[in-house]
């Protein structure tokens, strides 16, 4: 898949790199060359910034589908990033943690997400997204402008910003927290999200595409009550007044900018497509039920004195989910073809 235009500009600026490749990011001959992808977020596009100390992304049997071993997605394979880096022809961009002595893939962008992060502070000590930007902004003001030229970012980069709802999560997990509580904090996070949009466009990415927040619902962590056969319906009210929100600060920040420099990639509605509706390209039996279930208290990747404390079904493929959150590669695919026509749309 290629988007539709691509100035000149792109081709010519990356004429003296590699001609092609081979491999499971795809085959660059056929594919426009210069694109840069910079990802800021949470373990829906993190592909192995997390500490390894601290998440289970880099336990087995994560990264079981793709690579065949852990690589810090919160996966059995690719995820959302994976995709949407095939999509433009490139590999997928390093992440910021591994950066060093691996210059030659700076070229490609860089990935500052990390799994269970969000705009505000979460119950996960890593960088929320606005220190990501804070850091994005360091590495290309760092005598790295002969990785990151001013006119290439401006007219070959997308940026992709994933969140997920670890800044509810975090919020509900509070024993004081109340309904009230939530739908306050609401437009909070999605006003902070707009600066952080804004700000990364003001940095000289051309394109920056956010998602809809998933039917939160709908995730394993709150069918689980029910053996995995219905959505929480209020949960997913709340997710709609969300993305109420956001769909009026894009808008903004477009009418701003005169121009579709911002996108929404629907989340919400790819996944209700495919859990709900089973529309994808993929059919799942019973989409609502992960393919790693914990055991008691425990969780997928976690093992206690030799013994694992998860199940793992036969076939990840088979299933959407892969734990309690994340969708399996099968998933992501499938949910990756609702969001095509979007990014058919840019024109870089």
């Amino acid at each position: 898949m290629e988007p539709q235009k691509l100035f000149s500009l792109c081709s010519l600026l990356f004429s003296l790199f590699l001609t092609g490749y081979n491999g499971v990011e795809g085959r660059l001959g056929q594919h426009h060359r210069g694109h840069k992808l910079f990802v800021f977020g949470d373990s829906y596009s993190d592909t192995g910034n997390d500490n390894k100390t601290e998440v289970y992304s880099w336990s087995v049997p994560y990264g079981i589908t793709f690579p065949g071993n852990p690589t810090g997605r919160f996966s059995d394979g690719r995820v959302l990033t994976d995709f949407i880096a095939k999509f433009l022809g490139i590999k997928s961009p390093i992440p910021y943690e591994q950066r060093v002595g691996l210059a030659k893939r700076w070229r490609y962008g860089m990935n500052f997400a990390y799994g269970g992060t969000g705009v505000f502070k979460t119950d996960i000590n890593e960088p929320n997204m606005t220190t990501q930007i804070h850091r994005f902004e360091n590495v290309i003001n760092s005598n790295n402008r002969s990785v990151y030229h001013k006119k290439e970012l401006e007219n070959c980069s997308l940026a992709l910003v994933t969140l997920s709802g670890n800044d509810y999560s975090y919020y509900i997990s509070n024993s004081t927290s109340t309904v009230q509580g939530l739908m306050a904090l609401i437009p909070q996070v999605v006003s902070q999200l707009a600066l952080n949009l804004k700000r990364i466009h003001e940095l000289g990415v051309g394109k920056v595409a956010v998602n809809s927040l998933q039917p939160l619902g709908c995730l394993p962590r709150l069918t689980s009550v029910n053996s995995y056969t219905k959505c929480n319906d209020s949960m997913n009210a709340l997710v709609q007044l969300h993305n109420s929100y956001l769909y009026d600060a894009v808008a903004k920040l477009n009418n701003e900018t005169q121009d579709s420099t911002f996108i929404i990639l629907d989340l919400y509605s790819a996944f209700n497509s495919v859990i709900l509706n089973n529309t994808g390209i993929i059919k799942f039996e019973t989409p609502l039920k992960p393919c790693c279930i914990g055991i008691g208290d425990g969780y997928c990747g976690v093992v206690e004195n030799g013994t694992k404390k998860y199940t793992l079904c036969e076939n990840p493929s088979s299933s959407f989910f892969w734990d309690l959150v994340h969708p399996t590669q099968a998933g992501w695919t499938a949910v990756f073809s609702f969001l095509l026509p979007i990014l058919k749309q840019i024109k870089f």
